[in-house]
């Protein structure tokens, strides 16, 4: 076999044959006709959809934020790629895994809208957004503009670079409830500097599930000399958007996310032409300034999770997005509209639609995070995750595609009798 025959033939292990496959592929042909926000409420179809996992029944799984389960034939040939990578040896690293390498950033590229040499394959949003943040030029003086609700990972790096390079960081807090994209614009605005280089904001932020504008940040920040970079953590896959819409400078996100990549994928986009003024963290010196991969050297990795990303997107690609991001978007509203109103019932995410999707979160007049989540998880078996800070009291509630109405049922259940 020769390279060119090789290459191909472990290019075509992203097609590796599962038998999930089957069962997809004879359900999505049955609703093509049928637009995604009808089909969202279709709970036979979804339960279709709910087959190809592999769900532990000891519990009702509302938080998927931190990790979405990957999909039995997406995990199935992570497994095959790992055993043939294993069974090719050293020939593969030497040889193929960077073309591979390439085709999957080709193939996130389009899905994100950006082109291909503007995205490195990371493992996770915090390297991704760290690389950046590090990578900086900082001088003694130099500010940058964030919020109370970002990731802790994050902003922990930023107070690093206040220890490192004497950088100042200025916080806003993001209200629960903004009346306006104006509103958080103005939020956003009021803390640039002429000292200000970086602005970081949530694309969705995690705690809350709230979407903000970010093009009118952007535009704002651009108008005013600041870059922006963009937290997307829990936007890629999750609902439809162009990174080159967004016009942001940087973006991160994680595959094992929304997209239901493997645990370990991640992804940055680098706007063109910012790269070359970045430091890398690691001493890669056999690239040009303006080469992305240059960040991106981190040494032998399992490069079985490429392939697994382009299984991931191809999974989405036959599902669909609108149908991914409506299902979703309905789960949600489903239970919020159902305790919105309800006395002691506090709802942390916009009423808005346009303002959210899938994930919300909800507190309890009277009762800490903490004491509800542990009581959804002992006397009802559910799993959440409590969130104590940045100005939001209550848990989380992040369901999946394959969540059903009556688990979500289930849950607003126990919060009645909570709340009573």
């Amino acid at each position: 076999m020769d390279k060119r025959d090789f290459i191909k033939k472990m290019g075509l292990l992203s097609l590796a044959p599962w038998s999930g496959f089957e069962k997809l592929d004879k359900l999505i042909p049955s609703v093509e006709n049928r637009n995604a926000r009808e089909l969202a409420s279709d709970e036979d179809f979804w339960l279709g959809i709910r087959a190809g996992y592999r769900l532990k029944p000891d519990y009702i799984n509302l938080e998927n934020g931190y990790y979405c389960i990957t999909p039995q034939e997406t995990l199935e040939n992570l497994i095959h790629h790992a055993r043939e990578i294993n069974y090719q040896g050293s020939y593969y690293m030497r040889t193929t895994q960077w073309d591979n390498k390439r085709s999957v950033c080709q193939r996130l590229a389009q899905m994100a809208g950006c082109k291909a040499e503007e995205i490195i394959v990371t493992r996770n949003t915090t390297e991704s957004l760290d690389t950046v943040i590090q990578g900086i030029d900082w001088k003694k003086g130099d500010e940058a503009v964030m919020a109370h609700q970002d990731y802790g990972a994050m902003l922990d790096m930023f107070r690093l670079q206040a220890q490192r390079h004497g950088i100042i960081n200025r916080l806003v807090s993001v209200p629960n409830h903004p009346k306006s994209d104006e509103d958080i614009v103005e939020l956003y605005a009021s803390a640039i500097t002429s000292n200000t280089r970086l602005l970081m904001v949530c694309h969705m932020i995690n705690i809350t599930g709230q979407i903000l504008p970010i093009r009118k940040i952007c535009d704002m920040a651009h108008s005013r000399g600041v870059e922006v970079m963009v937290d997307g953590a829990h936007a890629f896959g999750h609902f439809n958007f162009s990174i080159a819409e967004l016009d942001c400078d940087y973006y991160g996100t994680s595959l094992h996310k929304w997209l239901s990549a493997p645990l370990g994928c991640g992804m940055l986009y680098i706007k063109e032409g910012k790269v070359k003024d970045l430091w890398q963290l690691y001493g890669e010196m056999g690239k040009e300034p303006d080469d992305i991969r240059r960040l991106n050297h981190t040494g032998t990795h399992p490069v079985y999770h490429d392939l697994a990303i382009g299984n991931a997107l191809d999974y989405l690609d036959r599902l669909g997005l609108d149908r991914k991001e409506a299902r979703l978007r309905y789960l949600q509203n489903y239970w919020t509209n159902k305790v919105r109103h309800w006395p002691k019932i506090i709802l942390n995410t916009p009423a808005d639609p346009l303002r959210s999707c899938g994930i919300a979160n909800v507190g309890i007049d009277g009762m800490s995070p903490s004491k509800l989540a542990k009581t959804l998880m002992e006397d009802y078996r559910i799993w959440t995750v409590a969130i104590d800070g940045a100005d939001v009291h209550g848990c989380r509630i992040s369901p999946n595609i394959y969540t059903t109405r009556d688990e979500l049922d289930q849950f607003v259940g126990a919060l009645f009798q909570l709340s009573q």
